[in-house]
């Protein structure tokens, strides 16, 4: 039982790990906000979400018992990431400029924010 727990443990960390990995390498190698913005917040999501899994299933076998405390991190991570990386991604489009007349049509992920947008405060 312990060496199936303990194999469980060790996979649910690598997964988490790898996707941790995998969404730093996306906000670092992708081009645009845009596309930065989507690697990081789908694969650290699933990196944390792994890694707290394990955690909450160290502490119920080996620590003091099921605590609440992951279980609301995780419930917090995946009712927040989604949220914010919605609002990061419309305020990026009203700050393109262009919005696409249908929805049909996407945005440019490369497109530029407008340059009037960064002089506001000068």
């Amino acid at each position: 039982m312990n060496q199936s727990l303990d194999i469980l443990l060790v996979i649910l960390l690598g997964f988490g790990s790898f996707f941790a990995f995998l969404g730093a390498f996306a906000l670092i190698k992708l081009s645009s906000f845009l596309r930065r913005l989507h690697g990081p917040t789908k694969a650290s999501t699933m990196g944390v979400g792994c890694i707290l899994v394990a955690s909450v299933i160290f502490h119920t076998f080996y620590g003091t018992g099921l605590h609440p405390r992951e279980l609301l991190i995780m419930v917090f991570l995946f009712l927040t990431a989604p949220v914010s990386a919605h609002m990061m991604s419309r305020a990026t489009l009203s700050l393109m400029g262009e919005l696409p007349p249908r929805a049909s049509r996407l945005p440019d992920p490369d497109g530029k924010v407008r340059e009037d947008v960064d002089n506001r405060n000068a």
